[in-house]
């Protein structure tokens, strides 16, 4: 199941509207359902918002089977084979590229983006923080407001996440791309 569908049903059980978690996320009711729906992404910091109202804890996702560190290796050091992750996050792969907890000052992710069949616009949210992304492969489509621009292999974008932006995969090939979450 992907995320969207489990944070729907989490929803669901604790009786939620999405007008109520939008009210609660300050993200829109067109937004929360775009990513319950698989057709967009989202954040860290809204997804680890989400699981609080939801009463559950985002880390759980992001943690290596749960298995407590044994030594300064299994604490700061991610080995390419052992990358925690969130499969299926709105048709892309987030790999946590930290031991370190979600409250860290920069959360720093791998992320592939699947191409879609639908090729539409993703819903342009903000949030708190800035954000950095940099484009390993493929052709990112980012936006900005209004603005719509093509990030290729070696571009990159740092902003402010208060700005109303998104991006996506709008390709047909897998699009690979770093990216650092800095929450205020």
């Amino acid at each position: 199941m992907e995320l969207g569908q489990q944070i729907k049903k989490l929803r669901k059980n604790k009786k939620i509207t999405i007008k109520q978690m939008a009210a609660l996320t300050g993200l829109s009711t067109g937004f929360i359902s775009q990513f319950e729906r698989g057709i967009t992404t989202i954040d860290v910091d809204h997804l680890n918002e989400m699981a609080q109202i939801l009463e559950t804890d985002v880390a759980d996702f992001f943690r290596n089977n749960g298995k407590a560190a044994e030594n300064f290796e299994d604490e700061i050091v991610v080995r390419g084979y052992q990358r925690p992750y969130l499969q299926n996050l709105n048709q892309s792969i987030h790999f946590n590229l930290s031991q370190i907890s979600p409250q860290a000052v920069i959360r720093p992710e791998y992320i592939e983006v699947m191409p879609r069949e639908i090729k539409e616009k993703p819903t342009i949210y903000t949030h708190e923080g800035e954000e950095f992304i940099f484009v390993l492969e493929g052709i990112l489509t980012f936006y900005w407001d209004d603005q719509v621009t093509k990030l290729y292999p070696g571009d990159s974008a740092h902003y402010h996440a208060e700005h109303p932006h998104n991006w996506a995969n709008l390709s047909d090939s897998v699009v690979r791309l770093l990216v650092i979450h800095v929450p205020e």
